[in-house]
């Protein structure tokens, strides 16, 4: 936090003309090839080179959360292809190879996938069964009953 007071400050009080810089001096600020100097943001090189260590560590922080995400992403997309049956993408494994080859679904996504399977397996287990009965029997079955309904309606009531 003080290195940023410091390049703050500093850069202010050049633009003032107090930083002794002696006046009608012209300076450049930046190198030929147009990235800056440590002369150009103020600070000395030591604060420069730190504060371009530090600029290279976020950057490789967020490309790796970015990476990350992205192979997350993919593995989503390959659960859906495999639950849909839809045909398998090159590009998914490729993402999710960049990451490291070993990326979990996140807590909600997984929780939310294995609710969908379970109801999947219920649903699966109901018509399955619907599946394997005999529909002669269970339409005779279901003619029995309603002629015993029909008989025992007729006995109790008289209008029928």
């Amino acid at each position: 936090m003080t290195f940023f007071l410091k390049t703050m400050i500093s850069g202010k009080m050049k633009d003032l003309g107090v930083g002794g810089g002696g006046g009608g001096e012209e300076t450049t600020t930046e190198e030929g090839d147009g990235k800056p100097t440590a002369k150009s943001t103020g600070m000395t090189r030591e604060e420069f080179e730190e504060y371009q260590r530090q600029l290279l560590e976020e950057k490789i922080e967020r490309d790796n959360a970015f990476t990350q995400k992205k192979a997350e992403r993919a593995t989503v997309r390959l659960h859906m292809r495999e639950k849909y049956r839809l045909p398998h993408s090159d590009k998914d494994d490729s993402q999710i190879q960049m990451a490291g080859g070993d990326v979990e679904l996140p807590e909600e996504l997984a929780k939310m996938v294995q609710e969908d399977e379970d109801e999947e397996e219920a649903n699966d287990s109901f018509f399955g069964t619907i599946q394997n009965m005999d529909f002669d029997t269970i339409k005779t079955k279901a003619q029995e009953t309603f002629t015993e309904i029909k008989q025992t309606a007729e006995e109790k009531c008289s209008v029928m």
